[in-house]
């Protein structure tokens, strides 16, 4: 349980919970969770229930008894190992690849875009809350963010409030490549 302190913090920031908040779904005092939150307090077995439920996980992902748990806290993903992911109702123009896929609780999403030659709609925009970055790795691409355009070589990037309409194509010979990491 080494880790519970950051581990129980993150949840709370994933699910974007105040103390007081989690304090009312756990009937636990907000200093009380504040001290978990800290390192300062172990807690019990009842109270390690309760935050469980409260987040909707098992004891042993909360706390991380299992060898899955465990390697959530440090995430290596080879480039092998990448998990292919599809954005739902876009068919396969996007092609996404993961590279934090078994770190169940995070605060950034990173994954890399092979981003298609042409936007799949006239009108397909992503926002989402939150903040975005990307990195151009291979190739170059179009962004429009909001009402902007931008054109990005290899080395360059951008960071914006992605809840800014958004989106990006291929402008380049050779297919590009996209380092996105997305923030809640």
């Amino acid at each position: 349980m080494i880790d519970l302190p950051h581990r129980l913090r993150a949840l709370r920031r994933q699910q974007a919970l105040s103390l007081e908040q989690l304090a009312q779904r756990t009937g636990l005092t907000k200093s009380y969770l504040s001290k978990l939150e800290r390192g300062l307090s172990e807690p019990s077995i009842s109270t390690v229930l309760r935050l469980a439920e409260a987040y909707g996980l098992g004891v042993s992902q909360l706390v991380g008894a299992d060898d899955a748990s465990q390697e959530e806290v440090v995430s290596v993903v080879r480039v092998a190992d990448r998990e292919a992911l599809q954005r739902r109702g876009l068919g396969s123009e996007y092609h996404y690849e993961s590279l934090a896929g078994r770190r169940k609780v995070k605060a950034m999403e990173p994954f890399v875009v092979h981003p298609p030659r042409e936007f799949p709609d006239a009108t397909a925009v992503f926002p989402h809350p939150g903040e975005e970055f990307l990195l151009v790795l291979k190739g170059a691409i179009e962004v429009h963010v909001g009402e902007r355009q931008f054109r990005l070589e290899t080395g360059d990037s951008v960071y914006f409030d992605s809840e800014l309409p958004h989106r990006m194509r291929t402008v380049s010979r050779a297919m590009a490549e996209v380092l996105v990491v997305a923030a809640h």
